[in-house]
């Protein structure tokens, strides 16, 4: 499970603290695949980052005995100066992947994410687009109970997001996701349960059509 523990989440400015998240207490069942919904500026990544360990809760504690991967679609780990295949390299030798598994792990992002020559050019000259793939793929040849999904389906042409999505299913088969999108239909295919973030508040619903009919009277009332 996920227990979120008196988490708060704010941000000083020159307004003064913007909270993200006021004081949450909540527990998410192992066994889950959850969609995570809400307005822009509402929190979501922050909330992915938080739950994969790249951010923190001002206040309050996220506890968990799951592994969880990088958020797919943000890729702040990456260093811009390092090629793509060096990028590999790095983040399967952090993970103490042998030298047979770093060259199948160079293979299978190479022909996931369809880089062609960029694939050895610098991080740095990437559009987001394509570091979010080459993101995707990387974090498929890993082995997480979570895999944590920031918009990355929507990347890349029909083709594409079509194998994205085809391996993604395949890959829920042995492990679960947390997926932030604005697809109502992918949250409906990929999705049980949800969580809507509103006005520092975090909603947790069983069923992710009731998560996403919250979110529509959110939009409706705004």
């Amino acid at each position: 499970m996920i227990e979120l523990r008196h988490v708060t989440k704010y941000y000083n400015t020159e307004q003064g603290r913007k909270y993200v998240l006021k004081d949450i207490n909540q527990i998410i069942p192992d066994g889950v695949n959850l969609g995570i919904l809400g307005r822009n500026g509402a929190g979501k990544t922050t909330l992915l980052r938080m739950l994969g360990g790249i951010d923190f809760p001002s206040e309050g504690t996220i506890h968990s005995e799951n592994s969880f991967s990088w958020p797919m679609g943000l890729a702040g780990g990456f260093q811009g100066s390092m090629t793509g295949r060096q990028n590999v390299k790095f983040v399967c030798r952090i993970y103490g992947k042998s030298e047979y598994e770093i060259e199948a792990a160079i293979a299978s992002v190479q022909e996931f994410s369809e880089l062609g020559d960029y694939f050895d050019m610098p991080i740095k000259s990437y559009s987001s687009g394509m570091k979010s793939r080459l993101s995707f793929g990387l974090s498929l040849f890993f082995d997480f109970d979570y895999l944590i999904i920031d918009e990355t389906l929507s990347v890349g042409d029909a083709n594409f997001q079509k194998k994205a999505k085809a391996a993604l299913r395949k890959k829920i088969e042995s492990c679960n996701i947390l997926l932030v999108s604005h697809n109502m239909p992918i949250l409906k295919e990929l999705c049980d349960a949800g969580i809507v973030l509103h006005k520092g508040e975090l909603h947790y619903y069983d069923d992710i059509n009731m998560a996403i009919d919250a979110y529509a009277e959110i939009n409706r009332e705004e």
